[in-house]
């Protein structure tokens, strides 16, 4: 599923660590040239219906786990409670063709080396938190010497929060950068990577990856834990032993809000 906005916006997409089932689609269905990845259209407020109805207690608890397949029979997505042995919920969304307007969203390397790092989930959330002005940006400043990350927000007397790497490997566990880099992003799409990160990223204190891309294109990836559906149980097999989790992760792309003069050419 993706959602598109316009300049300086984003778009999310979820993607699972696993077999996406590209392979079934049909010759009407659109495929996302890069990785051949299936892409269509869904109504977000059926979705967000649908996914509600799936919180309801049925059985004296509430489902918590659902199974999502792609495509269906009829091109459907399909979605399927798989937490209780006694109830299921079931339910098909008719999906949409995805338009074939030029796709401006596509993410290609800014150059040779990576220009990329990875920060505790929490501490990200945070720093982001902590920059909140309404309608402001937030700069995100990359630099090899010293190796640091900065995100400097506008409306607090230009607040900064700094990650410096050697200094903070605790929070910042990764770096990667040949040269600096600064691009500002509007804070409402920067919030949107991390206001709803799974309380079990925040609890396992895991990390997100940030990384800019050619024209100050980020990109930000969440890993969360999937459930590995098994019958008859989904969390436990025969022998009474819990089977492991799939790693999946949950992408977020924001298009930069204008690019910094010469600092990145």
């Amino acid at each position: 599923m993706e959602t598109a906005a316009g300049r300086g916006g984003g778009i999310i997409r979820a993607r699972r660590g696993f077999d996406r089932g590209g392979k079934q689609l049909s010759s009407g269905q659109s495929l996302s040239s890069a990785r051949g990845r299936p892409r269509f259209g869904v109504s977000l407020g059926l979705l967000v219906n649908c996914l509600n109805t799936f919180s309801v207690p049925a059985g004296g608890r509430s489902s918590s786990t659902i199974e999502i397949r792609y495509p269906g029979p009829d091109m459907q997505l399909l979605l399927k409670s798989v937490d209780s042995l006694d109830a299921c919920i079931y339910a098909e969304i008719r999906t949409r063709i995805p338009e074939t307007i030029s796709w401006d969203y596509n993410f290609e390397p800014a150059g040779t080396t990576p220009l990329s790092f990875t920060v505790k989930s929490a501490a990200l959330k945070e720093a982001i938190d902590d920059l909140e002005w309404p309608g402001s940006s937030v700069q995100i400043i990359l630099q090899p010497d010293p190796p640091s990350v900065t995100f400097k927000g506008e409306g607090h007397g230009d607040l900064q929060i700094d990650f410096m790497y050697y200094v903070n490997t605790d929070l910042l566990i990764a770096f990667s950068c040949d040269r600096q880099v600064s691009y500002r992003y509007k804070y409402k799409f920067l919030q949107a990577t991390t206001s709803n990160i799974p309380s079990s990223v925040i609890r396992d204190n895991r990390g997100s990856k940030l990384t800019i891309g050619r024209g100050g294109m980020l990109k930000v990836q969440h890993l969360v834990s999937v459930a590995r559906p098994s019958i008859p149980h989904p969390h436990v097999d025969s022998a009474g032993y819990q089977q492991p989790s799939r790693i999946a992760y949950i992408e977020f792309f924001v298009k930069p809000e204008e690019d910094e003069s010469t600092i990145n050419d």
